[in-house]
């Protein structure tokens, strides 16, 4: 998929790239898969917003994705490939031989008119699903399972993918997309391939209002501020942050600071992320 460059006619385009589409075969999403999307402006139930940031932007619906994939050994034929404003990445809609109709993520080289299988002893091929235990070393996945039958939690966004590296014993070694080597359960299944939509990090929104849209507020830096509401507020000019590292607005230490606290899984992992991978 390619990157559209707008001629700039406006300020608002002058940095502004935006998708082709060109994969895109759908415009309007499957009825029976949808569910409206309640708009909560990062507030939790209680009315207390617990994610800044976040507020109108246009209204969505809720695709109803098969991470899953627990209808194995029948054949799904690819419908359409569609758009899915809640995801970075595509969704490839599937009409299975019993009648049924699902979502999954659409990953490179799948197209229109493509069978896709699951089970344990299907083809290796994009699309389809297995048991780690039934693929072989080193291939690319992605839609990996943490806990066996619980759906896939892991390299599902636009252009990941994850390497099976080694099996040993009932574990197997996964390369993520941060660098990280972790060890997975081998009835954990798994998708072949890599997810689509690869260009979307070159994706450059070139204006305020394109990010409104998206449900996105405005971040007002804490330099900007003054330092009642802000430790980095305050000072004469452009100041420094005037402290040994930088802090949240409720003087907590961030940006780099280290903050995993979860011991119970640390032996899971065999490779840490390097830091060159994080963002």
């Amino acid at each position: 998929m390619a990157v559209k460059i707008y001629k700039p006619k406006t300020n608002g385009q002058r940095h502004k790239t935006s998708y082709t589409f060109e994969e895109i075969t759908k415009s309007r999403p499957e009825r029976s898969l949808i569910v409206l999307k309640k708009e909560r402006a990062g507030r939790n139930s209680a009315g207390r917003i617990t994610v800044r940031h976040r507020g109108g932007g246009a209204r969505r619906q809720i695709r109803l994705v098969d991470f899953k994939r627990d209808k194995t050994n029948i054949p799904a034929k690819v419908a359409a490939i569609e758009y899915d404003p809640n995801r970075t990445a595509r969704l490839a809609l599937l009409n299975y031989a019993d009648g049924e109709k699902r979502y999954i993520i659409a990953p490179i080289g799948v197209k229109v008119g493509d069978t896709l299988l699951s089970g344990s002893n299907v083809e290796i091929r994009p699309g389809n699903n297995l048991p780690l235990a039934n693929i072989p070393v080193g291939t690319t996945i992605h839609a990996i399972e943490l806990h066996p039958g619980k759906g896939a939690q892991m390299v599902r966004s636009a252009g990941t993918s994850a390497q099976l590296l080694a099996k040993e014993g009932k574990y197997a070694h996964v390369r993520m997309p941060s660098g990280e080597v972790r060890l997975v359960l081998q009835e954990c299944s798994a998708s072949i391939g890599q997810v689509g939509n690869v260009e979307h990090s070159n994706i450059k929104l070139g204006k305020a209002g394109r990010a409104r849209h998206m449900g996105l507020r405005p971040e007002v830096r804490g330099s900007a501020m003054s330092p009642r509401d802000h430790p980095h507020g305050g000072g004469e000019g452009r100041s420094p942050i005037g402290m040994p590292g930088p802090k949240s607005p409720w003087g907590k230490p961030t940006l780099g600071y280290k903050t995993r606290r979860n011991k119970r899984t640390n032996d899971m992992i065999l490779r840490h992320r390097s830091k060159a991978k994080r963002r």
